[in-house]
């Protein structure tokens, strides 16, 4: 969701990825259907391992920012270029539920969580800060309270 939320918002600005460590092979359909239903493109989406970004002839990444609660805890790859990193805790709405309406109140409340951190993150690279405050300003919007 963060991709899409990230190339809709911030245009032809950005080629965001998601990516992760133990990719499940496909995107959750929670995931697709809350893109769906905010408007989005699923044009393209796919599942990744953050292994396609880890060699020297990978797209160019400049930040980081890992999402899920779970990711804290995992030692990431290293990066070329050393890019900005960050994380933003986000409870991962792939869970255990009784019943549909359950589970898209849970993709709701973590895109809403989302939207919410890259309009944040927006504002933020619109000041065109150095490297050093925008890491300080990305981990400051991973503390916000929702």
């Amino acid at each position: 969701m963060a991709e899409s939320l990230l190339n809709k918002l911030g245009g032809s600005d950005f080629s965001a990825y998601s990516a992760g460590s133990v990719p499940k092979g496909r995107v959750h359909p929670g995931a697709l259907e809350k893109l769906r239903r905010a408007g989005h493109s699923l044009a393209g989406l796919r599942s990744k391992s953050w292994d396609e970004f880890g060699s020297s002839d990978s797209a160019r990444i400049d930040i980081i920012i890992t999402v899920c609660d779970n990711a804290a805890a995992e030692t990431c790859p290293v990066w070329p270029g050393h890019p900005v990193t960050a994380h933003w805790g986000i409870p991962d709405p792939d869970g255990n539920y009784r019943n549909a309406a359950e589970e898209a109140e849970a993709f709701d409340v973590a895109y809403g969580r989302l939207e919410t951190r890259i309009s944040q993150f927006l504002e933020l690279l619109s000041k065109s800060q150095d490297s050093e405050s925008i890491s300080e300003s990305l981990a400051a919007i991973g503390k916000l309270q929702d």
